[in-house]
């Protein structure tokens, strides 16, 4: 099992705790929710949970719960700018479908 981020998305997340002055790392987790089922909850961490796994890659390092790990097992999070809009993007190969406006996925 395993989880990954681009050397973009590495970046934003490195860029993001320098200005908190400080953290572990990033928790992503999945909550039922959306139109699809499913949606991503990212949030930064003091220090890991008790449950999480943890996952290092490009020099950060990644927080998921057991019960959100097989939903996102093997996902990579980048970073993409599509227009004047940028954001995390996930590349979920578990997802069967994911809804219209991209907050949720179904497996």
């Amino acid at each position: 099992m395993t989880l990954s981020v681009t050397p973009k998305a590495a970046r934003q997340i490195q860029k993001a705790l320098a200005q908190r002055g400080g953290g572990f790392g990033l928790r992503v987790a999945v909550k039922t929710s959306g139109c699809s089922g499913y949606a991503y909850a990212l949030e930064f961490a003091e220090s890991p949970a008790p449950e999480d796994l943890q996952f290092a890659s490009e020099g950060v390092t990644l927080l998921v719960d057991a019960k959100s790990l097989p939903l996102v097992d093997g996902t990579q999070l980048d970073w993409v700018r599509e227009g004047l809009n940028e954001g995390f993007k996930f590349h979920n190969p578990n997802a069967t479908a994911n809804c219209g406006c991209g907050e949720s996925f179904a497996v």
